[in-house]
């Protein structure tokens, strides 16, 4: 993983499959998986970002 501070999804249960999320500096997001921590590293700007987060809110409000 790149040298930011990540965060684990609050969703992530005890194991390995979660998701990390780190702000990397002005602009831009990163997320990566906890189960492969030397794999590939999305990289997107926050409006992107809070847009998919709201998506996902709502969608489990309407289940």
């Amino acid at each position: 993983m790149s040298s930011c501070i990540w965060q684990k999804s609050s969703y992530c249960a005890q194991g390995e499959a979660c998701i990390h999320v780190a702000a990397a500096g002005p602009g831009t997001v990163e997320l990566t998986e906890s189960g492969d921590p030397t794999g590939a590293i999305l990289r997107t700007a926050p409006t992107a970002w809070a847009a998919l987060v709201r998506t996902i809110k709502e969608s489990r409000t309407r289940d």
